[in-house]
């Protein structure tokens, strides 16, 4: 009988978001494409369309840590992607979690608020995320008002760098929320120099594009990809995703994580 390769696990910590764009959804569709198997564990429940987050709901830190340790116990997990956390009350048991496994790679999305314009992360939560997480992690990809509000710094290298000093390997500051032509993606790693990638700015706004990138790059991780190929790869997926993304409703355009498909 001829012996099958198992696919790379990945594990993917996040919200569940009903219209499909983001969250474990968005998780869930990329790491398929890219041959990885998805375990995940729900952080929270939302109310939200392709427009905005209109209500958060929280499970306990006993929920998520029970969904958490049941997988780790019976998967061998190749990498863990944390998107949308929901409370500080979780960050505190995920940071837990990331410690008693820590042989885990782990990218961090910080999720801080809702594309549309909802705070998704209180104060507490972010000082949760840079005391109790940020530490553990492999990689960080903050957009670049995420980096300038868990640092409050301004320049995005001095972002990066306070990032780094809070414990992580690395950062991906993403550029698609500044003036530019272009949109530019920076890694940033220590002691060695940093590294950007520039993209073609698309037409229109995204649901799901951070992540995206962030699964993909968990995916590469677990796939045991050396970390500059796997953000490197991921970047040109989300961005072919995206310009093949489509607007099933009134809100943002989503991402078509599925575009290599053959055509029928």
């Amino acid at each position: 009988m001829k012996q099958t390769i198992p696919k790379p696990i990945v594990l993917s910590i996040a919200g569940h978001d009903p219209s499909g764009g983001a969250g474990i959804q968005a998780d869930i569709e990329t790491l398929a494409a890219f041959g990885c198997h998805a375990a995940t564990a729900i952080t929270c429940l939302t109310i939200q369309d392709s427009g905005n987050v209109h209500e958060l709901i929280p499970l306990s830190a006993e929920l998520i840590t029970r969904q958490v340790e049941a997988l780790v116990q019976d998967y061998p997990i190749g990498a863990i992607k944390i998107g949308l956390i929901g409370s500080a009350e979780a960050a505190f048991a995920i940071g837990e979690l990331l410690v008693r496994h820590a042989e885990i790679p782990v990218v961090l999305d910080p999720i801080l608020a809702a594309g549309g314009g909802t705070e998704l992360a209180g104060e507490s939560l972010v000082e949760a995320i840079l005391g109790q997480i940020i530490p553990h992690t492999s990689l960080v990809t903050p957009n670049s008002q995420e980096a300038r509000r868990l640092t409050q710094r301004q320049q995005l290298e001095m972002c990066a760098h306070e990032l780094l000093a809070g414990g992580c390997e690395a950062v991906l500051i993403t550029g698609t929320h500044e003036a530019a032509t272009d949109v530019t993606n920076t890694l940033y790693r220590k002691g060695v120099p940093h590294h950007s990638e520039r993209w073609p700015r698309l037409d229109g706004s995204y649901h799901g594009s951070g992540c995206t990138i962030a699964a993909a790059i968990a995916a590469g991780l677990a796939r045991k990809s050396p970390l500059v190929e796997a953000v490197s790869e991921a970047q040109r997926y989300t961005w072919e995703s995206l310009v093949a993304g489509w607007r099933p409703g009134k809100g943002q355009h989503i991402p078509d994580r599925f575009y290599r498909r053959p055509s029928e």
